[in-house]
Order: C-alpha cells, then sequence, then structure tokens
C-alpha cells in the first residue's frame, strides 16, 4: 500500500537542462529528479476491464517524497492520444503560478511530447496528492500521493511512526472517462457512481494487495486523500481509533476519532496504534449523503495474526450533516507545533488583521442552451484559447476581462464566461461560500492555505462573524461547504499569480464551477513573482512569443 517515489533519472542532457533553470531557486536546497511516461493501460478497479491512464505503468501513480524547500524537476512524457497536464493539489508553487498545471496557467502538454515541470516545495511540510487537470481524466487515474517531510531539525510533535502510508480514497465509475466527456459534453448530469476506490481497488478485488502489516503495539500513520469525483466519505478501520495529526500541511490538535469524513479534495494524516489482539482488521470506507450508500475495505494485518477478518465490516454515518459539522469545527490547529520553520504555528496571529475585502461566492445549478451547467455568482467558466497567466504576462488582449465575476452573488440566471476576479497583493480578505444548493460542496483554491475560520446553516451575515474561531481555526487548501449552509476562510495574498478556485466535485468544475483569483501587483521584482520559466509551453494566441533566453 505504501509507494515510494519513482521514476528513472531523466538524460544526462536534460538534467542539465533543467538544473539551469533553476537559477531563481535557492541553490542549496536539494534537487528530486522524476521521469515519468503517461500511458494508457487496461485496469480493472471494478472487476471490469476499462481504459486507465498510468504513470510509469501503475495505477494509481508513483507517490512523490521530499522534503521542506526541495526542488523538483519532474519530466512528464505525454504518450496518450490527447493532451494532458497534472496539478499538484496543496503544493502552492511559491510566486510561480506558470506551473501550476491548469489550463488558466499552462499550455497542455501535446500527445508525443514532453514537458519538464520545475517546483518548490516551498515553505510546506504535509499530505498532498497530485492529479490530471484536463478533459476529465481524473476519471481515468494519473493521480498519486505527494508527502512534503521537515527539514531535519526542525520539531514534529509527534514520535516517528512505524510505517508512514498512503491512503488514496474516492468515488469510481465503471464507465471510461471519455463516456463520461462525452455525458457531460452532452448537457446531461452524471448518475451515482458504480463503487469506491482504496489505492486504486475495490472491495473482493485483489484485497491482499490493499494489506498494511502491524506489527503489535506500534503506531503507525496513513495519509488519506479523496481523490473521486462528486462524493464525501467516511474513513474508518475496524476496532481502532485514530488520532488526526495532520491536515493540509498543517500539524492539528492531536484530536481522537473512530471514523473521519473526507470530503472531495481534502488530505488527513491519522495515527493508530495496533494495540488490539492479533488478526486482521477491515479498513472502510463508504460515501456520504448517497442512496444507496457506497462501500468498499481493505484489511489490516497483524503480523501475529490468527485469522482473518471477522463480522461485517463496521458501519459508519450515513446522512447526519450535525455530526459532520461538528467534526469540522474540532479540527484545529496545534499553535505551539512547528511547521515548515522552527517558530510555532499560533507566531502568525491571524484574528487579530483588519480585513481589506469580504468576498461571498454563491455556487448554483441550472441550464444554459439547454445544456446542464454549474456557476459561480451567476457565471459558469468556459476556458479561454489561450491560458490566462501566459496572457495576462504577454499583455494580451481580448483572452479575459478583469472582474468578469462579481464579488457578490447577482442573483441573475447563469451565463458564460472565462471568469476572472482581480485581487490586490499582500491584502488580507474573507471569503464567504454560501452554499444554497442541497449537496456538500467542497472547494479548493490553488496557490494558498486559507482558515477556516466559521461553518454553519443557513445564509451568512456580517453577523455570522461573531461566531468565527479567530484563535486556532485551521490552515489548508480545500473545505467543505454543506447543505444549506456557508463556511468563511481568511487568506494572507501573499502569492502573487492567476490562482484556480475552484469545485473539487469534478463534473461541476468541467461545466463550470470555477474562476481564477488574480493577485496582482505592478511590481516586476522577483521577490514578488518569478518571470516566466524558460522552458514553458506557449500555446493559443501566446504561440510564437518567447520566453527568456536559454
Amino acid at each position: 500500500m505504501a509507494r515510494k517515489s519513482a521514476g528513472s533519472p531523466p538524460s544526462s542532457v536534460l538534467l542539465l537542462a533543467a538544473v539551469s533553470l533553476l537559477a531563481i531557486v535557492a541553490a542549496e536546497s536539494p534537487y528530486r529528479f522524476f521521469d515519468w511516461n503517461v500511458t494508457y493501460g487496461d485496469i480493472y478497479p471494478l472487476g471490469v476491464r476499462q481504459r486507465g491512464i498510468l504513470i510509469d505503468g501503475a495505477f494509481p501513480g508513483p507517490d512523490i517524497h521530499c522534503v521542506t524547500n526541495d526542488n523538483l524537476i519532474i519530466n512528464v512524457h505525454n504518450s496518450l492520444n490527447e493532451p494532458f497536464l497534472l496539478s499538484w493539489n496543496g503544493m502552492q508553487q511559491r510566486r510561480n503560478s506558470f506551473v501550476d498545471g491548469v489550463y488558466g496557467t499552462t499550455c497542455p502538454i501535446p500527445p508525443g511530447k514532453n514537458y519538464t515541470y520545475i517546483l518548490q516545495a516551498k515553505d510546506q511540510i504535509g499530505s498532498f496528492y497530485y492529479f490530471p487537470s484536463l478533459a476529465f481524466h481524473k476519471a481515468a487515474g494519473g493521480f498519486g500521493g505527494i508527502r512534503i517531510l521537515s527539514r531535519p531539525g526542525i520539531p514534529v510533535p509527534f514520535a516517528d511512526p512505524a510505517g508512514d502510508y498512503t491512503i488514496l480514497i474516492g468515488d469510481w465509475y465503471k464507465s471510461n472517462h471519455t463516456d463520461l466527456r462525452a455525458r457531460l459534453d452532452g448537457g446531461h448530469k452524471l448518475p451515482l457512481a458504480d463503487g469506491i476506490l482504496i489505492n486504486g481497488r475495490g472491495s473482493g478485488y485483489a484485497l491482499t494487495v490493499e494489506q498494511v502489516l502491524l506489527l503489535p503495539g506500534k503506531t503507525y500513520r496513513l495519509r488519506i486523500s479523496n481523490v473521486g469525483l462528486q462524493n464525501s466519505v467516511n474513513f474508518r478501520i475496524q476496532n481502532h481509533k485514530m488520532k488526526l495529526v495532520e491536515v493540509e500541511g498543517t500539524h492539528t490538535l492531536q484530536t481522537t476519532y473512530s471514523s473521519l469524513d473526507v470530503h472531495l479534495g481534502q488530505s488527513y494524516s491519522v495515527l493508530f496504534t495496533a494495540d488490539q489482539p492479533g488478526q486482521d482488521y477491515y479498513i472502510v470506507v463508504s460515501s456520504r449523503w448517497t442512496t444507496p450508500i457506497l462501500t468498499t475495505t481493505g484489511v489490516l494485518h497483524y503480523s501475529n495474526s490468527a485469522g482473518p477478518v471477522s463480522g461485517p465490516p463496521p458501519g459508519g454515518p450515513t446522512d447526519q450533516v450535525d455530526w459532520s459539522l461538528n467534526q469540522a469545527r474540532s479540527i484545529r490547529t496545534n499553535l505551539t507545533a512547528s511547521g515548515p520553520r522552527p517558530n510555532p504555528q499560533g507566531s502568525y496571529h491571524y484574528g487579530m488583521i483588519n480585513l481589506t475585502r469580504s468576498i461571498v461566492l454563491a455556487n448554483s445549478a441550472g441550464q444554459v442552451n439547454r445544456k446542464q451547467r454549474y456557476a459561480v455568482n451567476s457565471v459558469s467558466f468556459i476556458p479561454a484559447d489561450t491560458p490566462l497567466k501566459l496572457a495576462d504576462y504577454f499583455k494580451i488582449q481580448g483572452v479575459f476581462k478583469e472582474n468578469s465575476i462579481s464579488s457578490r452573488p447577482t442573483g441573475g440566471g447563469i451565463y458564460l464566461d472565462t471568469s476572472v476576479l482581480t485581487t490586490d497583493y499582500r491584502t488580507f480578505i474573507e471569503i464567504v461560500f454560501q452554499n444554497n444548493e442541497d449537496i456538500v460542496q467542497s472547494w479548493h483554491l490553488d496557490g494558498y492555505s486559507f482558515w477556516v475560520v466559521g461553518l454553519d446553516g443557513g445564509q451568512w451575515t456580517t453577523a455570522s462573524r461573531n461566531q468565527y474561531n479567530l484563535r486556532d481555526a485551521v490552515s489548508r487548501s480545500t473545505t467543505q461547504v454543506y447543505p444549506k449552509s456557508w463556511t468563511a476562510i481568511y487568506i494572507a495574498l501573499d502569492n502573487v499569480g492567476m490562482w484556480n478556485l475552484r469545485s473539487e466535485y469534478w463534473a461541476r468544475q468541467y461545466l463550470g464551477q470555477q474562476f481564477y483569483l488574480r493577485v496582482f501587483t505592478t511590481s516586476t521584482s522577483l521577490r514578488d513573482e518569478y518571470p516566466i520559466p524558460k522552458n514553458a509551453l506557449l500555446c493559443g494566441r501566446a504561440a510564437g512569443r518567447h520566453t527568456r533566453p536559454m
């Protein structure tokens, strides 16, 4: 179940070229090289043959293991028959949104070509994942775990575990991604998924591969990410308690849970101890707020096991919103623990900073030209013919308009546009996600972590600020919004760039529930933003232009 970082180094010529591109990156930080080939291949996650997306022949793809501030040189060969991009969910790409790997920032890798991502795990720790961002490829695979370890000498608020495992969970369809995409392009919604996967496998299919081997009395770490398409899930371990220790790069108060809701796009780290009688135990993942409930299982195997799993898998919550809401409120920052640096996470007193702007975002669903669309503040996003970041950098007119989305709900009908909201660098803002629909929403912001200061039912008003947590709210990059409810976040806009703010409900993202937050400064200093990468792909109206000289 644990997958170590993999990939043979590129050729010496590519290595030298890639290293030369790092002139603007701290020279003392180590380099880690990956060379990945992206192909189609047969997979059988639910017992039915499908065409999956493999990375170096693996589904899911290899883990990336690195340390704070490491430079990652990831050469991606696109052996598919269509353009491809990888994005890095939770990695902040400090001062470098050019490599974020979504179509608003990065030109797709053409079929038969390669592109070398040059990333830095700058001032980050924690558990994240990567995924394919274009063309509904995420429904075919192409995802894998990312773990950023603390630098030597930076204290971690728990002892080293005896084992550290990546657990990628989420709903899955038996249909190929091309069929699902065609359904969405035809203006239709997706049905309920066919099952749930744990590391690419469903219940009853090669369970032995999904075993975690435990030594009695030892403590283990699980890094759990929901890489699914549309459902929140609940994660639990038969007869074992889990201690939450990290959420998307933030060390948390070490609260103990018997089960944990993991919403779309979210990542959690838990510790558990092998303190039960020697036998096998179920790992269980089940969908939340669906009819019927989808469930899948894996196995924990004690080294002194006297027998296989017994009895039915333990049940979990199904449709209880209040239960999940109370659990979400209990997830808080460990203020005394170090983060990526030795200073305590609580040394930044976000609750004492004056807000410079408040933005309210309301999601909605409806028909446009008799086709299903999803919107934010009535705008359903459509991609432009040129990545927005390149258009901004080269000052290409007509690709997008600034503030083409309102900072408050308009109450009007849904319309199509390439929506961009401009904000000022080094300001401190509030964003409220207002969900007037009957389903759970999940929102992600690239380039940032934000403080989840409030969650509650009903309509948000300025009086709702009276219940905000202004001391130890968890800092993360993905947050849920419950049905007929709101969630409020605070963000320090300290990362210049063009950043995707999107629904992690992937059909909704694909059909318009996203936009780009343009964090802008007139400064041209490298201290504020890196120049365009020398090896940047140029497409659309940016084709034929020049990056910096090699």
